[in-house]
């Protein structure tokens, strides 16, 4: 575990390659052996690899999501807000799950946070995707995962970078 925290950078560059079906097996299979409060797992998890659904949700919000349209996958982490009050949290350990794994199979990825971000003027960035996917309440959207093979190759932060002073022992 903690070599693959030493290794994981975001990552928003990818090849155009296709996932293989086993690696987007094993994502799936990640997400949900997830812990959450109480076993409650509220969570949907829409994995989208249509290149013209995926174009339209990099679309989600101003800024910080154009990269998604060139990922071959985009996971949108959702909650069921009726059925836990820590519905974000549970998604949110579930997610860094679905990091991990990625970077465990080899593959790169980037949160895109969806929740509490605005489309437009007029509109919400979750509005915006559950109206794409079809998403109703009481499922929230909390963020899309950029999931690809990677383009660019980052190192993990040396051990020097890390603020030690943020643990208080």
């Amino acid at each position: 575990m903690l070599e693959l925290l030493r290794k994981r950078r975001s990552i928003r560059k990818f090849k155009k390659d296709r996932i293989a079906q086993t690696a987007i097996d094993a994502l799936k299979e990640a997400v949900l052996r997830s812990p959450s409060s109480r076993g409650n797992r509220p969570w949907k998890f829409f994995f989208v690899q249509d290149a013209g659904v995926i174009t339209r949700l990099s679309r989600c919000k101003e800024s910080g999501a154009a990269f998604l349209k060139d990922a071959p996958l985009a996971v949108v982490v959702c909650g069921d807000e009726s059925a836990s009050d820590v519905w974000i949290e549970d998604c949110s350990i579930a997610a860094i799950i679905l990091h991990l794994t990625a970077e465990s199979l080899g593959l790169g990825s980037c949160w895109i946070q969806v929740r509490n971000r605005i489309y437009n003027s007029e509109s919400t960035s979750e509005d915006y995707v559950r109206n794409i996917l079809g998403i109703d309440l009481p499922v929230r959207v909390l963020a899309i995962i950029a999931i690809g093979l990677p383009e660019e190759v980052r190192a993990g932060h040396p051990y020097e970078s890390l603020d030690h002073g943020k643990v208080i022992a």
